[in-house]
């Protein structure tokens, strides 16, 4: 088998040689193709009815080394076959996927879950935010909002800071988990280590189930879901944003006369940094 090789042809070759199992994944697959690519590992194998480990395998058998290289490979096959995509104006489509980012994030928001995050990071003596790549900059724009209304907070983009991070942590830590498909295995590694020191979770990710999810006591979505094409996409920050901008807005209203003294003595400090 060639690495060139399209994924629905690899799908067929290994056809005769499935499975029950695994022909529920190889005919949802082929009947959700453009769905298939926004699917979370957890978000699959609960639709095919098989477990993750039975989709895992199902992956390897016909030559991926598991489901997001599948993804990265149906993902280009369909934006090729996409001819629509080639038409129109590219200033009018970013525009049309931010605003439907931020939309679709409003409307898959749950207020208890909401809530329940700002009750959280409220209570918390110490605030952690967890991103990798991408990720980490929504978590580094978290601690410019919350800085400025007088919450302390850490943030940790690499892998090995945020698992030395976790050895210190106790019931008194509130870690923010950032992740679009709550699927990448260092920050779910993170977390999982930070869960076992006692500390709580708030997952903010595109999807309700999926690995970090497991570990999260709270999970507040955004609604950008990425083509594995446009992994780290700005409309995808854009929906981890404006979650941000709910949580950190929540805080703020709890928090107000704080956060009003804070925000006149940054004010007053960052003036004179200015002609």
């Amino acid at each position: 088998m060639t690495e060139n090789l399209k994924a629905t042809i690899r799908l067929e070759q290994y056809k005769n040689g499935y499975t029950k199992s695994e022909l529920k994944i190889y005919e949802y697959i082929i009947g959700h193709t453009d769905l298939v690519i926004y699917h979370s590992l957890t978000e699959l194998a609960e639709a095919c009815e098989v477990g993750e480990a039975t989709v895992l395998r199902f992956f390897r058998k016909i030559g991926y080394k598991g489901f997001q290289e599948f993804k990265f490979s149906l993902a280009k096959e369909v934006d090729e076959a996409d001819e629509e995509e080639n038409d129109g104006s590219y200033v009018f489509k970013v525009k049309r996927n931010m605003v439907n980012a931020i939309e679709n994030s409003y409307q898959v928001i749950e207020e208890d879950e909401l809530e329940k995050a700002i009750g959280i990071l409220d209570e918390a003596k110490h605030i952690v935010a967890f991103g990798v790549g991408a990720s980490s900059i929504a978590a580094l724009d978290m601690q410019n909002r919350l800085l400025r209304i007088g919450k302390n907070i850490e943030v940790f983009g690499d892998p090995h800071s945020q698992v030395m991070r976790t050895a210190s942590m106790n019931s008194e830590t509130a870690v923010v988990a950032i992740s679009i498909t709550g699927s990448t295995k260092d920050t779910v590694d993170s977390i999982a280590a930070a869960k076992e020191k006692g500390a709580s979770v708030v997952a903010i990710t595109n999807y309700s189930k999926s690995p970090l999810t497991k570990h999260a006591d709270c999970i507040v979505k955004s609604a950008a879901k990425e083509n594995p094409l446009d992994s780290g996409s700005l409309t995808s920050k854009v929906s981890q944003l404006f979650v941000i901008d709910l949580i950190c807005t929540g805080l703020t209203i709890k928090n107000f006369k704080m956060a009003e003294e804070t925000k006149l003595d940054i004010s007053e400090n960052i003036s004179d940094k200015l002609y």
